[in-house]
């Protein structure tokens, strides 16, 4: 499509994770996986400024959120390090999930000090009822009057720790979305609208099967590669993996307020690109107190380490192997996170540990019976294969060790689990199972008894089985088969 005086350029970033610097990521070969460096913010800055330079005045980029999370120099300073390098990058609207790890207070602070809006239809403060951040922004490109309208994650008072949602509550954007569409169409005279969306791609398509006049989505939370844009009714629907390894570029042809032709890459942030100078000026700046301590060796791995497969995943089984070694637990689980960027074969730094767990949660320990452990698989099951994706509340399923369970996806809630077993002997209703875990999404509150908090936390058990196991080995054991 060659450009004209119709064209727009949306950039999409999302699920970025706070990757500051290039790292290794996964891709599929045939059956396998194989990495490759890729990302960093400098390389963005780099990629986009080729984008703008090729359509001038005419390029909106914006980023669904699950930015200002995900690494220890970011965590350490509750977001603050990678402010400056955000703002260097030229955004024009954000929205979020993974930022109120920091409490809503925090998150607010750090929203304010970014150059760009913080957007967001469905989150409310408790005690007034008002909306926590605006709803919407207008923006002037290219002679149009572009309405962009952010929708946050709404699973963060429902499956997140209560520290996340502290006086402040969130719906589905569903009821909240066609009035902001017409107060953007009749008050604000927008040609177009773009909705940044933190719900995930199947909650995505949904919500716009039942809510027309959204010309484009771009969707995040769910780290979809989408290689093609799906198009629901009559909106285009883009998500661009993680990690910043990738952006999406959507090309627009507008013609009387409707686009009349597009066309999309999903452009990887390859190594080979040369890092835009002053962006990687404000990287070494932000890294550079944790340099030292983050590149230390802790070990070595012979496996390599990821988390890019849904029902298990090597990089969860090292922590959950190290768990298990740290309390004696016959039996191990933690959250189905998608984020963490994979661990090559060969040394491993401290780094990398943080990646995979970057909150560093104290290690706990509760007895649980096989019939409590049925039923929290079945929640987990339904939050993550939900038929109305809705009700999908979900990373991946749930990170277990020390047992087997045989499953059916497509089966109703309640009735996926066919069989578990614990070693060679199925799961007993009502035995004690031995079990640690880290965080309430690894197992909630309410279920077990003699539930303990232990000194050690989840880095220190990292380590200790590192410098214990050399090389590491934590391959896939077929802990959930689906049949």
């Amino acid at each position: 499509m060659t450009k004209s005086k119709n064209s727009l350029t949306v950039i999409q970033l999302n699920d970025s994770h706070a990757y500051f610097d290039l790292h290794q990521e996964m891709f599929w070969q045939g059956n396998q996986a194989v990495y490759r460096p890729a990302g960093g913010y400098a390389r963005i800055a780099t990629l986009v400024k080729q984008i703008r330079a090729a359509n001038p005045e005419r390029v909106l980029f914006c980023d669904c959120g699950d930015t200002l999370h995900g690494t220890y120099p970011v965590l350490k300073t509750q977001g603050q390090a990678l402010i400056p390098v955000l703002n260097s990058l030229g955004l024009d609207a954000m929205t979020a999930h993974w930022e109120f790890a920091y409490g809503p207070a925090a998150f607010k602070q750090r929203a304010a000090e970014l150059s760009y809006p913080m957007l967001a239809i469905n989150v409310y403060d408790q005690a007034t009822k008002e909306r926590f951040f605006p709803p919407y922004s207008v923006k002037e490109i290219g002679g149009w009057r572009i309405g962009i309208v952010g929708v946050a994650s709404n699973i963060i008072d429902k499956t997140m720790p209560p520290s996340f949602s502290a006086g402040v509550e969130f719906t589905l954007g569903r009821e909240e979305l066609p009035p902001i569409i017409d107060v953007l169409r009749t008050q604000e005279k927008v040609e177009l609208i773009v909705l940044i969306s933190h719900l995930g791609f199947s909650q995505d398509m949904k919500l716009l099967s039942e809510v027309e006049g959204i010309d484009v989505c771009l969707s995040g939370h769910t780290h979809n590669r989408l290689y093609k844009p799906a198009l629901q009714g009559k909106t285009l629907v883009i998500q661009s993996g993680c990690h910043g390894s990738f952006l999406g570029r959507l090309d627009l042809e507008i013609d009387g307020g409707r686009v009349v032709d597009y066309q999309h890459q999903l452009l990887e942030v390859e190594a080979k690109i040369a890092p835009d100078p002053a962006v990687g000026d404000l990287i070494r700046q932000a890294l550079a107190p944790y340099q030292d301590e983050l590149s230390t060796v802790v070990g070595k791995t012979a496996t390599a380490l990821n988390r890019g497969t849904t029902l298990e995943t090597t990089m969860d089984n090292f922590l959950l192997q190290a768990l298990q070694e740290s309390t004696g637990a016959q039996l191990a689980f933690s959250n189905g996170w998608r984020y963490g960027a994979p661990i090559i074969p060969g040394e491993v730094i401290l780094n990398d540990l943080y990646n995979i767990i970057p909150m560093n949660p104290p290690i706990s320990t509760v007895e649980l019976t096989g019939e409590e452990i049925v039923a929290m698989l079945e929640e987990n099951l339904q939050r993550t294969f939900a038929r109305d994706p809705y009700d999908q509340m979900g990373g991946y399923v749930k990170r277990s060790l020390g047992l087997n369970a045989y499953i059916k996806i497509e089966n109703p809630p309640g009735q996926r689990v066919q069989q578990v077993f614990v070693g060679d002997e199925e799961m007993q209703p009502g035995r004690y199972y031995p079990t640690a875990f880290v965080t309430e999404q690894g197992v909630a509150p309410k279920y077990g008894r003699n539930r303990q908090q232990h000194p050690e936390r989840s880095i220190e058990a990292l380590r200790t089985y590192l410098s214990r196991h050399r090389p590491l080995r934590a391959e896939l054991r077929g802990t959930f088969v689906a049949v």
